[in-house]
């Protein structure tokens, strides 16, 4: 029963989510709100039982899954992230036709992928949770039939992620073949036994650019402004959140538990990936005219910041990469709320950066938000982002990689300029045309709760953060 007890919440999200399948298939369009709601309830339960789940009963099912307090950490970041994107979903496709009850079950059964990607300790629980996530997320970024923008994101991350699941596969063969095993521990085994072989290393580098693709790290990025613009915004926000923190939480599983002896190896894929995602996202930023693909560079940005503390290693760097994530999750999904109250008289979205002129005196209120976000996300004090930034900084240091950190923090100014042009053209030019009254109380204190976190008086939040972070490391050594 232990074992059962500690997949609790994968099995919550599986039956809810194939009983709400049945009843959309029954109910239609009509039930839509009805399915969303009960969705939610789901991810709220899933969520609940996380307090219950076994903190660390090891591996679990011949080694296929470890229910750990790594990984119960981020599914507490996951789920209502997830449950964020079907409420909020439920107001931005109002006027809709298309959306339909499937836009929920989907999300559900994404978030169940996502749940085994952060426990799996084995290259097939590793696979399946990754694809299960995928096969939803494609769906829901051509999720608007009649939008062409949406079916070309949903075509492109489809056509580019088979690439990368195919890069994935190569390097799991590649590595079962020569270990023998595809648990992480066989295979941080087969590493630790000397110099590792030139096919150890043709896996472990095929492996490390299938995992990029999923996290949108350079050179594997090329999807992720075209997708996020083109996608539904709620998906947007959703794509931009939860599975990113999947997809970074396993690769922070993969390189500290199964590539573990070859630090080295490894070490100098993500000193490059990080340092490339950080400029780049900075960079290819400044001339974007559409404030979600400005958004889409900020993650790729905010990517090389994790992968500097996980370049760090061992437990600091596992609890910088928690702690950056726990923060990460507010200022992005803030900012996609602010960008959904972005409307014209007729209730359809915009999302040109010029349409923010003067939007502190059409809108103060939105306007406020919408800074405090921004400051965050550029990592500038007292805001918590600058605190999150610190903490990966301290773990490359900790690792002796002074270069390095010195060319993140360097890597962090440069990126600032983009966020404070927002702030500039939101605050010092001239007002144009107003968005449109949005009557919707739960977004607007979900924007006001994610505001208030990563406020200066989130630091009252620093101390029991880096506790839980640290304890949550602990537990994958």
């Amino acid at each position: 029963m232990t074992r059962f007890a500690a997949i609790l919440p994968e099995l919550i999200l599986s039956v809810g989510g194939t009983i709400l399948m049945m009843a959309a298939a029954f109910m239609g369009r009509r039930g839509s709100a009805l399915i969303s709601w009960l969705a939610v309830l789901v991810l709220l339960v899933a969520t609940v039982a996380l307090i219950g789940a076994p903190s660390h009963a090891g591996p679990l099912f011949d080694g296929l899954i470890s229910a750990d307090l790594f990984a119960s950490f981020g599914k507490a970041l996951i789920f209502p992230a997830a449950a964020v994107s079907i409420i909020v979903a439920h107001g931005w496709f109002e006027h809709d036709h298309e959306h339909s009850s499937e836009y929920a079950v989907l999300i559900l059964f994404a978030a169940a992928g996502m749940s085994v990607m952060v426990s799996a300790t084995s290259l097939i629980s590793l696979y399946v949770g990754l694809e299960l996530n995928s096969l939803a997320s494609y769906v829901l970024a051509s999720y608007r039939r009649s939008d062409e923008r949406s079916a070309e994101a949903g075509l492109k991350y489809f056509v580019l992620g088979a690439l990368a699941s195919g890069i994935l596969l190569y390097g799991i063969s590649l590595l079962y073949g020569f270990t023998g095993t595809t648990s992480f521990t066989g295979i941080a085994a087969a590493f630790g036994r000397g110099a590792p072989s030139l096919g150890l290393l043709f896996g472990l580098v095929f492996l490390l650019a299938g995992l990029a693709f999923k996290i949108s790290a350079v050179p594997f990025h090329m999807w992720t402004p075209d997708v996020y613009e083109g996608a539904p915004t709620p998906v947007t926000a959703f794509f931009a959140t939860a599975p990113k923190v999947a997809a970074v939480l396993l690769s922070t599983r993969v390189c500290l538990e199964a590539l573990a002896p070859a630090t080295d190896a490894w070490r100098q894929i993500m000193i490059f990936a990080a340092l490339a995602s950080i400029f780049l996202g900075a960079i290819a930023a400044y001339g974007q005219t559409n404030i979600k693909r400005l958004l889409a560079y900020s993650s790729i940005n905010n990517v090389g910041f994790v992968l500097i503390g996980l370049a760090g290693a061992g437990v600091a760097g596992a609890s910088s990469v928690l702690f950056y994530m726990a923060v990460y999750v507010p200022m992005t999904f803030g900012a996609f709320l602010c960008v959904l109250w972005m409307r014209n008289a007729a209730g359809e979205p915009i999302e040109s950066i010029d349409s923010l002129s003067g939007l502190s005196q059409t809108r103060p209120g939105l306007a406020l938000a919408f800074a405090v976000f921004m400051f965050s996300l550029a990592g500038i004090p007292p805001f918590f982002g600058f605190w999150a930034k610190l903490v990966v900084f301290n773990a490359a240091l900790k690792a002796g990689l002074f270069p390095f950190a010195v060319a993140g923090i360097l890597g962090t100014v440069v990126g600032a300029y983009y966020y404070l042009r927002i702030i500039k053209v939101m605050y010092f030019d001239d007002p144009v045309a107003p968005y449109a009254k949005v009557r919707e109380p739960i977004q607007g204190a979900l924007i006001f709760l994610s505001a208030l976190a990563i406020s200066p008086l989130g630091y009252l939040l620093i101390g029991t953060l880096n506790d839980l972070s640290n304890r949550a490391a602990v537990s994958m050594f």
